[in-house]
């Protein structure tokens, strides 16, 4: 029997809430490393400050959840106040993990704090949070503070009044591991340097020991930096025109990532013209290429039937020849 998730504000709602903080915290007893075939910011934790850290993450997500409850928010509020709310959250994170680090050294190294709109203007993970904060964030909240019934109906593919638990607990889940990995993002940004990061992450003893060296550090972060410009220019707007969102998930292998259906159209009209532009090259590509290929096989099948048949016709001409010259 399907659990669908409730429609207004209840008391089933609030058990709902409680449900999925229950299940989540079950899944910490899970392996928690990574079986994706992308890189996370928090690959570079060892697991009990990767469980800390999500575990930092609900306890401040609750208080989150009934500090908003109090103050009574409507749904036009908390659209506009979502993209505020989600950097304030991660802020805010970020602060009790340093703490609960409890690294004296961190001040040395950072430059002044600062708001994350401004230290990570041109950092491309956080313009993908600017971009899809509403997908992070606004709807799950809408689901938490205020049922299904205040979800716009053409967003996902099935009725708004006959929302699956499933689908708001991968959207509790996604936001968990989302922050997880913009709050290491958020940390190691600050650093002057990467040396600085390096030395912060190796004298407190929360780096994973598979990266030991500078150098291994080095080329995770550089391959952090070439896959978020990836996503930033060619899988995301590909996500926005497949109408795809994709979400990352705890299962009893690990981390793991699927894609959900999610329309888009808004997101569509927002895309820069450079977006534009690659994504209508990537069709281009996508349609051009099959042909091609299709033309090239036929003519290989056609160049090599002609050789062999070539081939086939001087043999028996030369046994022919040869024939007829032993018959002399």
């Amino acid at each position: 029997m399907v659990k669908y998730w409730p429609n207004k504000q209840s008391l089933e709602l609030n058990n709902s809430i409680v449900d999925l903080f229950y299940d989540i915290r079950k899944k910490f007893i899970y392996n928690l490393s990574n079986h994706t075939n992308h890189h996370l910011y928090i690959d570079i934790l060892n697991s009990p400050y990767k469980k800390k850290l999500f575990i930092i993450i609900i306890k401040e997500l609750e208080k989150l959840i009934l500090d908003t409850v109090e103050l009574n928010l409507s749904i036009k509020s908390l659209q506009e106040l979502n993209y505020r709310i989600v950097c304030d959250f991660i802020n805010n994170v970020s602060n009790i993990f340093i703490q609960n680090i409890n690294s004296k050294k961190y001040n040395q190294y950072i430059e002044k704090k600062q708001k994350i709109e401004s230290v990570y203007k041109n950092n491309y993970y956080y313009n993908l949070i600017a971009i899809e904060h509403h997908l992070l964030a606004e709807n799950l909240f809408r689901y938490l503070f205020f049922g299904s019934s205040s979800i716009d109906g053409n967003i996902f593919m099935f009725n708004k009044l006959y929302t699956p638990y499933k689908h708001v607990q991968i959207l509790f889940e996604n936001f968990i591991l989302q922050v997880s990995n913009l709050t290491i993002n958020n940390l190691c940004g600050n650093f002057f340097s990467l040396p600085g990061a390096i030395d912060f992450l190796k004298k407190n003893n929360i780096c994973n020991h598979s990266y030991i060296s500078t150098r291994s550090i080095a080329l995770f972060f550089n391959n952090l930096n070439w896959q978020n410009l990836i996503y930033m220019y060619i899988s995301q707007p590909k996500s926005i025109y497949n109408a795809r969102y994709q979400v990352w998930l705890v299962s009893n292998k690990g981390i793991i990532t699927k894609y959900i259906y999610l329309s888009r159209l808004e997101d569509l009209n927002k895309m820069s013209k450079t977006k534009i532009a690659l994504l209508f090259f990537l069709e281009f590509k996508d349609f051009l290429i099959p042909k091609i290929e299709s033309f090239l096989n036929i003519i290989t099948k056609y160049i090599i039937y002609i050789i062999i048949n070539l081939f086939s016709n001087i043999i028996i001409l030369a046994i022919r020849i040869i024939i007829y010259y032993i018959h002399r």
